[in-house]
């Protein structure tokens, strides 16, 4: 895939019938007073379009990115689906810059034909430095407690998967229909808020670290966003709607590019 070509905007993603279309938004609004600055995608991951199901009845399908930096954040970027009842997904991620002492933001909003998979973290650079997590489950935990309760819990994760989840991971499976988009407006909706009001709040306040906290923390995020490019649930969705060689490149050059 040619990366020769790159091109991004500030404007956010527009797809018709997205599910996810507000959350999305409402990131894009959070961080304009960060004044961010375009961060350059290849143009061919600008927004994608195929296929899916059957040759008698195909459905189209958009993959559209989005993407951002600012003064303490190298990378925020939003991976936007849209595939009809076969998948509806928004994965936005936030890359700290090293020079910041500062966790990751993720969220993964995914709606497939069995239901909601929802996911909201403050993920760490390494769970083992207190130094590092303390100052951000100690605010974190509270809003974590404020919205459990009113979520079905998403069943237990890989025990290889544990030290890239804080202990304020809100994880959740809710099934398709009325009783599933009521939560999701109601409760993950603010969630997501919440979360990323910290977040930007601690944004805010991060200072700078000296060379051998950066190089520390640099580590780190490389070994969170090699894990996370190699085990990236959302591969075989792209290799069906685009093939191996798209979504390879996809995976490596954009999403997780550390």
């Amino acid at each position: 895939m040619s990366s020769e070509s790159r091109t991004s905007s500030l404007d956010p993603v527009r797809i018709t019938g997205w599910r996810w279309q507000p959350f999305l938004d409402i990131a894009v609004e959070s961080l304009s007073p960060l004044l961010p600055r375009p961060y350059p995608v290849p143009e061919g991951f600008l927004q994608k379009t195929g296929e899916t199901g059957s040759k008698a009845k195909p459905m189209p399908v958009t993959t559209a990115t989005w993407a951002c930096s600012t003064s303490k954040l190298r990378q925020v970027r939003s991976a936007c689906v849209e595939a009809g009842p076969a998948a509806s997904v928004l994965n936005f991620v936030i890359n700290p810059s090293c020079h910041f002492d500062l966790p990751f933001f993720g969220a993964d909003l995914v709606t497939l034909p069995n239901g909601h998979l929802l996911a909201l973290d403050l993920q760490p650079v390494d769970k083992t430095d207190a130094r590092h997590t303390e100052p951000v489950w100690e605010r974190l935990m509270p809003i974590f407690e404020r919205w459990r309760g009113a979520l079905p819990g998403g069943g237990p994760i890989p025990e290889e998967a544990e030290p890239y989840f804080s202990p304020a991971f809100l994880w959740t499976r809710l099934p398709l229909g009325k009783e599933g988009d009521e939560l999701i407006d109601t409760v993950v909706r603010q969630a997501f808020r919440d979360y990323l009001s910290l977040y930007l709040q601690l944004v805010d306040e991060a200072e700078p670290v000296d060379e051998d906290r950066s190089h520390q923390l640099l580590a780190g995020q490389r070994r969170y966003t090699n894990y996370r490019a190699e085990k990236d649930p959302a591969r075989g969705m792209l290799t069906r709607f685009y093939g191996s060689d798209w979504t390879e490149a996809y995976i490596h050059e954009v999403l997780f590019d550390l």
